[in-house]
């Protein structure tokens, strides 16, 4: 999916950075994007503006289910050559996959470097940690204290990511840079970024923030006073699955 709600979060920090990652025009309405090959092995990805459909496939096949996706052509927007996510699968019956001749098909996509850190790999563990919460959450330790904005000697990273993401609730960001999901007990589950950050969060619960500046680390922000209301903006402001 290719949506401001869902989109994959490693092209980029919001939807329209995903896009231009692909060469595509932010249109609301999304994309489908299918993954593929041709008869001679050749990866191909194909956008679709059928975004019901890719959602009804994706569904099906998320419970095991067969669901032959099979887009009519006039919804076919763009068929790009290469594959813009790295994928362990290949089509059964056709050589393994290989990018088209840039001769022939142009410069094709390629999967964002996440061998070392950076953007690609932080919005990467974010999305990881929005799909994991309970045993990321599990990992920090209770009573973690909230560190709001101008607090004295607190962690400057963490100041700059919770006063930027309170100025998205002033200045609306571009689509796609907050997503809210929901999750259990009636909460929701935050995902935001802005540059160099990402923010995970549940409205009932504590934020996890990832920095560039910060490889690998996982920074707990606790809900105290400011938190909560924080949370709540964002949710108003984020772009939902429908």
């Amino acid at each position: 999916m290719l949506t401001p709600a869902q989109f994959p979060g490693v092209l980029g920090d919001d939807y329209p950075q995903a896009c231009a990652a692909l060469g595509l025009e932010p249109f609301e309405e999304g994309y489908g994007l299918l993954l593929g090959q041709d008869g001679a092995g050749a990866r191909w990805t194909v956008a679709v503006s059928d975004v019901a459909l890719t959602a009804c496939a994706i569904a099906a096949w998320d419970c095991g289910m067969e669901y032959e996706l099979s887009p009519p052509e006039e919804s076919v927007e763009a068929a790009l050559p290469g594959w813009p996510l790295e994928l362990a699968v290949c089509a059964p019956g056709v050589p393994a996959p290989h990018d088209p001749d840039p001769a022939e098909a142009g410069e094709p996509l390629t999967p964002p470097d996440t061998s070392v850190w950076g953007p690609a790999q932080r919005r990467l563990g974010a999305d990881e940690i929005a799909a994991q919460w309970a045993q990321w959450r599990a990992r920090v330790e209770e009573g973690a204290e909230l560190v709001g904005a101008g607090e004295g000697d607190a962690h400057p990273g963490l100041r700059r990511v919770l006063e930027e993401a309170a100025a998205y609730t002033r200045t609306p960001p571009p689509p796609g840079r907050i997503r809210s999901a929901f999750a259990s007990d009636g909460a929701r589950t935050v995902r935001a970024d802005g540059p160099g950050w990402s923010l995970v969060a549940r409205t009932d619960d504590i934020a996890l923030v990832l920095l560039d500046d910060e490889p690998g680390q996982v920074l707990p922000v606790g809900r105290g006073k400011e938190l909560p209301g924080l949370l709540e903006s964002l949710v108003a402001l984020a772009a939902a699955p429908a």
